[in-house]
């Protein structure tokens, strides 16, 4: 591991309260937290859409690393879908959820019905965000999962073990706003999580933006292209 990497770590709850202008302004921020990964090589910066890409886009500017996004679907328990069951993610990597698919005794064609509607939904979005690019290498690099805040992070926890399994030398989550709570869990997942605010108490991601504006799809494809948005 190197001092870069050590450089970058711990960094939870480095403000306890910050107000961002916007997405973009606080992916400079979180961006700032990050610098020192500008001596590791072979960064890939990958963003939640659709709100991490504009935060995301602003750290891979910075590192002069490259961008790409990283899909989650949710795959629900047939007839209680708020349940998860497990996540499809970009790379075609299923996590499930062995204690519920276990203990609610879903059989795996089941899941199997789940994970291919999620899929076709998933290469739907990966294909409308990368205009028909593939999805960058992982294998050997280090992995920075960029979202634009986090409150249970059950998202994020199932990009990093779905990441894991594209063999990464590491994954790093980098957000702006979350619960310490939830940092410190992702902690246990992640080779490094960065939190630059963990406000407490945590009412929701949008309370640590002044315009928290819907990002578009639209905005999604300019900034993968690398154009920022006026």
């Amino acid at each position: 591991m190197t001092e870069a990497f050590h450089a970058a770590r711990g960094r939870i709850g480095g403000m306890p309260t910050r107000l961002y202008a916007d997405r973009r302004d606080a992916g400079r921020v979180l961006a700032g937290l990050l610098d020192d990964l500008r001596a590791v090589d072979d960064v890939v910066v990958l963003a939640l859409p659709r709100g991490g890409v504009p935060v995301a886009y602003e750290v891979a500017a910075a590192l002069d690393s490259r961008l790409d996004v990283f899909v989650v679907r949710k795959l629900g328990v047939p007839g209680h879908e708020e349940l998860a069951m497990g996540a499809i993610a970009s790379g075609d990597v299923i996590v499930l959820n062995d204690d519920v698919v276990r203990g609610l005794g879903i059989t795996s064609d089941a899941v199997d019905r789940v994970a291919q509607r999620e899929a076709r939904e998933l290469a739907r979005r990966e294909q409308e965000y990368r205009d028909g690019r593939r999805m960058l290498p992982i294998t050997g690099r280090t992995a920075v999962l960029v979202d634009d805040g986090l409150a249970t992070g059950a998202s994020m926890r199932a990009a990093v073990q779905a990441v894991r399994k594209l063999q990464p030398e590491r994954v790093i989550v980098a957000v702006p706003t979350a619960p310490e709570t939830t940092c410190r869990e992702l902690a246990t997942v992640a080779d490094d999580v960065v939190c630059a605010s963990t406000p407490s108490p945590f009412y929701a991601v949008g309370a640590s933006y002044r315009d928290f504006t819907q990002v578009t799809d639209d905005d999604v494809r300019t900034l993968l292209r690398g154009i920022p948005l006026s």
